[in-house]
């Protein structure tokens, strides 16, 4: 008999988490365009859950082009109030107005300084910090919020950059005892 994997405790409760969990949630992303569309999906997750917006990720991606920001900075308003009539994705005015505005912040970081993967990974120093309950990782985020605020990005408080830093490996807050904690960087 086959001994059951132990993994984190938030993953277990849904056969989509067990899934992201073992295969992306801590992964290192240097990508910039899935950089770009975590970043949003933490920013649509606000005050819901994450199961929420994984299961409507795929619709996210199809309405949002996606997540093609030289597109989607292009958006007019009507693409827009037709994205608020998508029951794919949350209809949240806010939130579907901040990936336009998320898409021209994030152009103008990559013609300021060439990538946002780096851009991003120098708030952790280029490489993943060991949580959960590192401070480094806290202000980490903190600065990171601030920075991108002050960018113009939108939906991007301190707890959303700390989730999005989980999701993409800039953080490894993997429970001691889970089978990723290890290999996730």
């Amino acid at each position: 008999m086959a001994k059951a994997r132990t993994r984190c405790k938030w993953a277990e409760t849904h056969e989509l988490l067990v899934a992201y969990h073992d295969e992306e949630w801590g992964v290192p992303v240097h990508d910039d365009r899935r950089l770009f569309e975590m970043l949003n999906l933490e920013g649509a997750q606000a005050g819901l859950s994450w199961l929420t917006v994984l299961r409507k990720r795929e619709a996210y991606r199809k309405a949002f082009d996606r997540f093609d920001a030289r597109k989607i900075a292009r958006y007019p308003p009507s693409r827009i109030s037709a994205l608020l009539q998508d029951e794919g994705i949350v209809r949240n005015r806010l939130k579907v107005a901040a990936v336009v505005e998320n898409a021209k912040a994030f152009l103008a970081v990559q013609k300021e300084l060439g990538s946002f993967d780096r851009f991003l990974w120098a708030f952790v120093g280029g490489k993943p910090l060991r949580g959960p309950g590192n401070r480094q990782a806290v202000q980490a985020s903190e600065r990171m919020s601030r920075e991108l605020r002050k960018r113009g990005f939108r939906f991007v408080g301190p707890t959303i950059c700390y989730a999005f830093m989980q999701a993409v490996g800039m953080v490894n807050d993997h429970a001691v005892d889970c089978f990723r904690a290890p290999r996730a960087v």
